[in-house]
């Protein structure tokens, strides 16, 4: 017979509350990030994602991210995994040290899915908006020895009733976009595209196609970001969040809209910055 789970006590003042890693630092804080020491990142090659993106759509929001991850001038990965389920209704992309991306974003959906058992409802978005800022935070330590980590959140607010996009700096600093935010050695060239084709009234189809355009610009133009494999069949991660939830596009949709896009009127202008097919 298996013996029934002993929860843990705590003094006035020290109950963690709904905080997972609080949780952690009172019960096991081995289980927590150990401190990087003084070894220099410039010893040693570290593996950075790169290029993501989120877009505000009328129905919600677009998130996407190239699948390429770099360390110095060598291709660690081609198929890593960029955008991710917080929970239900919402969604991180990083960009940085991949290591630590990974594992703030693990730590991030325990935190989401801890908060909602202990007190029995879901965080608002904003409130999580604010758990993975203290996350950054927390990882400004070793942000300051080279592992900077700056993912984009996104996701469905029902309380407004649309979809909402925050990017952070490696401060924890949390600020809201308007319409769409990228990040990444890429983000900027992937920025520009969008701001020539984002309008209010976006639908998530149109804004899926914007994200796969944007991620080929960039690809065109920075060498860390990967465009579509064709040989290999590498094509963006692409997202949609909205009132039914985030739901991750299966790569047979991504490779037809991507190859519709490559050789397609629907490209349009992009013809000045190359064929993006690059790998």
């Amino acid at each position: 017979m298996t013996e029934p789970a002993i929860l843990p006590f705590f003094a006035a003042g020290h109950d963690p509350g709904p905080s997972f890693v609080e949780l952690l630092r009172h019960l096991a804080p081995d289980a927590l990030a150990a401190p990087l020491g003084e070894r220099r990142p410039d010893t040693f090659e570290i593996t950075h994602a790169t290029t993501v993106v989120a877009i505000r759509s009328v129905d919600g929001v677009v998130m996407a991210g190239d699948r390429r991850a770099t360390a110095g001038h060598s291709i660690a990965n081609r198929r890593i995994e960029k955008v991710f389920a917080a929970d239900e209704h919402s969604g991180v992309a990083i960009a940085g040290a991949a290591g630590p991306a990974v594992e703030m974003v693990r730590l991030f959906q325990v935190q989401l899915r801890h908060y909602e058992k202990v007190e029995g409802e879901q965080l608002s978005l904003e409130g999580k908006a604010n758990q993975l800022a203290q996350m950054v935070r927390a990882n400004l330590p070793a942000a300051m020895q080279g592992f900077v980590v700056i993912p984009l959140f996104a996701g469905f607010d029902h309380r407004r009733q649309r979809g909402r996009v925050f990017s952070y700096d490696a401060t924890g600093g949390k600020y809201e976009e308007a319409d769409y935010q990228t990040n990444g050695s890429g983000g900027v060239h992937a920025r520009n595209w969008i701001k020539s084709g984002w309008h209010e009234g976006l639908s998530s189809d149109d804004g899926v196609a914007l994200a796969i355009r944007s991620l080929f610009a960039a690809a065109d133009e920075d060498a860390a970001t990967g465009g579509p494999d064709l040989v290999r069949g590498i094509y963006p991660m692409v997202a949609i969040i909205d009132t039914d939830g985030f739901r991750l596009l299966d790569d047979d949709d991504v490779a037809a809209r991507s190859q519709e896009l490559l050789g397609g009127a629907e490209r349009g202008g992009a013809e000045s910055h190359g064929n993006g097919a690059n790998s």
